[in-house]
């Protein structure tokens, strides 16, 4: 986008600017305990219906077009292009440079172009800050054309609503209007490297990750490096900010030949209900300068924020940068991991809080990407309902599932990684009539999983979905580790498994053809 001379363009300033710019221009209120705080209604959560990519020769081959990645025409483009950047041209500008990928072979340089400080400053937290001699010569491989007050109109530009994220990979632009949600400038850049990246040889994955801390008495060495993967509101945030691990990045990683390095420089933490005792490295975010809160209830009168309030929505977020996290990676970089974890918040309440995967199991279980869909990440979503997305994140996949799970079970089998399943849904009966597990209890079985622990420990076989479950975990309930103990009516849970069992079929169904007989027989027996 070429901006006129006439323009107010501010560019690349640091927090305390945009601070006072997002306060002079009324984008939101500065706490009393430090953070800015913006609301972005009426859009408190993606809208995956509005994405679209450019059908253009270079790359239409190689796209799982479908309802995920839905085509627009290069005219339509081209004409929503010419708004936005007509929308854009006679407004005051915050320009942001980042880099996403923490390994400098794959780095992307990132140009984001919006008319909001505060959208610059959550930019500016969570992506990787170039150095200011990085600056001077930054040459962007993308840009990013933000207009959030813009609205489509479906008629002349092909677009569902006024809302729209529209990917251009020829032309390496993107897109984004008709909503204030930060979320989407976040995702709309895992979505190019989740298509760049397979094609030069690295796994791009939705997952959080974290490294033994070296030298503690009784811990695995540093090159312990764990992967968890799951979507949000599953706990991969919240999980991989262990006071016990060093934090390598909480949502987007790449895994090349020389091993895992985040896509980010900061996190994107849910904070609904958040509580210091709770999850204490997270919580401490919310009290300093610099970070974002979005749609985190705040009282008009003290600047005082209500962690518990979902009166804006169950989405309440917290962007910071990761250094605000103490234990963290400050390379974002680590070897090859020892440990894949697949995080699944379990509505029907009938999976295991913890089991040990086959490398068959893992492929099916990374295929079929089953959770629930937590309230408020996605709008018109009011409660947990059971979802299968692929590969833990398929409304971010340009290409083809089994495209990164055969690259998962290539790694899988090089590198001798041991994968786990855990539930961090509900326990003794479906959503709203058990309970959902509890943190200590998921923290405490996923660190005897990493330290070697339940390697030595008897398991027995789950008869419906056919995985290995301890059973003994020091510090849990051993009747917790066995789901169908956790009810009641015992037949109740055993209509509610199978239940599930047949519906994972049939969504594996999809990928029948695209995987050896071992990995379509490794699921739940319905």
């Amino acid at each position: 986008m070429t901006i006129s001379l006439e323009q107010r363009v501010h560019r690349n300033l640091t927090p305390s600017q945009l601070y006072e710019h997002a306060v002079r221009r009324r984008e939101g209120v500065v706490t009393a305990s430090g953070p800015f705080a913006a609301i972005t209604s009426p859009h408190t959560g993606r809208s995956p219906n509005d994405k679209f990519i450019v059908q253009e020769p270079g790359s239409s081959d190689h796209i799982w077009w479908g309802k995920v990645n839905q085509p627009i025409s290069a005219a339509h483009y081209e004409r929503l292009k010419t708004d936005v950047q007509a929308h854009l041209q006679g407004q005051e500008l915050f320009v942001r440079d980042v880099y996403a990928g923490a390994d400098a072979t794959y780095r992307l340089p990132i140009r984001f172009i919006t008319p909001n400080a505060w959208h610059a400053l959550f930019v500016y937290n969570m992506f990787l800050r170039p150095a200011d001699g990085d600056l001077a010569r930054f040459k962007p491989g993308f840009q990013v054309l933000h207009a959030p007050e813009l609205h489509a109109d479906p008629a002349v530009h092909g677009t569902k609503s006024g809302t729209f994220i529209v990917i251009n990979l020829a032309e390496r632009t993107i897109l984004i209007g008709g909503t204030r949600y930060a979320g989407e400038l976040k995702k709309s850049i895992f979505s190019i490297l989740n298509y760049f990246l397979p094609k030069q040889g690295v796994l791009s994955m939705h997952c959080s990750a974290n490294v033994g801390s070296p030298g503690s008495p009784g811990s695995p060495p540093a090159a312990d490096c764990a992967l968890f993967f799951g979507l949000s509101g599953t706990g991969k945030t919240t999980l991989s900010a262990d006071p016990e691990r060093r934090l390598i990045g909480d949502d987007e990683h790449g895994w090349s030949d020389q091993g895992i390095f985040n896509f980010e420089g900061g996190c994107y933490a849910k904070v609904i209900r958040l509580s210091r005792d709770g999850e204490p490295e997270i919580y401490a975010t919310t009290k300093m300068f610099g970070t974002v809160l979005e749609n985190v209830d705040v009282d008009p009168q003290t600047g005082a924020i209500d962690l518990n309030s979902q009166r804006i929505t169950e989405n309440t977020r917290a962007s910071y940068p990761i250094h605000y996290i103490p234990n963290h990676v400050p390379e974002g970089m680590a070897g090859h991991p020892r440990h894949v974890i697949f995080l699944t918040c379990d509505a029907f309440g009938v999976m295991p809080p913890i089991a040990k995967l086959t490398p068959q199991q893992a492929m099916y279980h990374f295929l079929s990407g089953y959770t629930a869909k937590v309230a408020g990440t996605e709008r018109g979503v009011t409660e947990p309902k059971e979802t299968f997305s692929a590969c833990f994140g398929a409304p971010f996949l340009p290409l083809r599932p089994s495209v990164y799970a055969e690259m998962l079970g290539d790694r899988i089998g090089r590198h001798g990684v041991q994968c786990w399943l855990v539930s961090t849904g509900w326990s003794g009966g479906p959503y709203s009539v058990g309970q959902r597990m509890k943190l200590a209890h998921t923290r405490t079985m996923i660190r005897a999983a990493l330290a070697g622990e339940l390697d030595r420990v008897p398991t027995r076989r789950d008869p419906v979905f056919g995985v290995e479950v301890p059973q003994q975990v020091g510090g849990v309930p051993d009747q917790l580790l066995d789901a169908r103990r956790t009810w009641t009516d015992p037949a109740a849970y055993d209509q509610q498994a199978h239940k599930l069992a047949a519906l994972f079929r049939k969504n594996f169904d999809q990928f029948a053809d695209d995987v050896p007989a071992a990995v379509r027989e490794a699921g739940p027996k319905a």
